[in-house]
């Protein structure tokens, strides 16, 4: 009589050869129930602690989103016045106040104070002849307290301001019989934006040298080194003047970078214009 194999030894091996091909689901109530059980003390403090959240959130009210929308809102920090902390000047028609976002040295901007014109822009604000020659009036004050600020900041390191600064540290030589210095005067420029980037009327009282960290881009040279700057003493503009067509400054501003300075070309490599610029800067310094 043929012996029967032993049915657990016999199915071992193909139980081995499936198990790769097969996943077998497992009831994960019994995995728990193999786990050994918390301590008692432990399962009453949950227990405890869920019974109180439990009543927590049945005794707190349910916020209702208009009730929090009518709700009187904390009063909001008061904004920083930046206006009065740039303060340079006031007068009774304007106010000078350093740009917050300076693109040269020195950079200053002149506000009007007439609520007649100081929402207008530049070309149709100083086709009125009595502003525009108040506005000249106050913006040569500005040029000349812009030109004292940048021979304080640059003098001491004048060639052309040595003689000058040498006499005044005797202080034996009367004001008017010192040497001439630097015309620092002449390194100031005075004028407006063809488009403005503010509502508010403004002219731009700013140095040649454009060096300033503020200086990130192609419209902010653009806007200076080119035709887009209109200085003031050239207004009024004519009405067939080509300075009042958008699509001649547009074109100004995609214009290749030149140095201000020296005249080289840069073409659209701005980051190698702005490193020449600090080097044309030490140069210019030490006129």
């Amino acid at each position: 009589m043929r012996r029967l194999k032993n049915p657990v030894t016999y199915c071992l091996p193909k139980i081995r050869f499936f198990h790769h091909f097969i996943s077998i689901p497992i009831n994960k109530n019994y995995l728990k129930m193999a786990q050994p059980s918390k301590d008692p003390t432990t399962d009453f403090a949950d227990s405890s602690s869920s019974t109180k959240a439990n009543n927590d959130a049945t005794t707190t009210p349910q916020k209702n989103a208009f009730t929090e929308l009518m709700k009187p809102k904390p009063p909001s920090p008061p904004k920083k016045d930046h206006s009065q902390r740039s303060t340079h000047t006031k007068t009774e028609n304007a106010v000078l106040i350093k740009d917050l976002y300076p693109k040269a040295t020195v950079h200053l901007l002149l506000l009007p104070r007439s609520p007649t014109h100081n929402l207008l822009h530049p070309h149709d604000a100083f086709a009125d002849p009595q502003f525009l020659s108040m506005i000249r009036e106050e913006a040569s004050s500005a040029a000349k307290l812009a030109a004292a600020e940048l021979s304080r900041i640059i003098g001491p390191f004048s060639k052309s301001n040595k003689a000058r600064d040498e006499a005044m540290d005797l202080g034996q030589i009367p004001y008017d019989k010192l040497p001439p210095g630097r015309d620092y005067l002449k390194e100031i420029k005075v004028g407006i934006h063809a488009h403005p980037s503010m509502d508010h009327l403004h002219v731009h009282i700013i140095s040649r040298d454009m060096r300033s960290e503020k200086l990130k881009g192609r419209n902010h040279y653009q806007s200076f080194c080119t035709p887009f700057f209109i200085e003031l003493e050239h207004y009024p503009l004519d009405e067939n003047d080509q300075r009042r067509s958008s699509r001649y400054h547009n074109g100004n501003l995609r214009k290749d970078f030149v140095c201000w300075r020296c005249g080289k070309e840069f073409g659209n490599k701005f980051s190698v214009l702005k490193k020449h610029l600090e080097e044309e800067f030490e140069e210019w310094k030490n006129e």
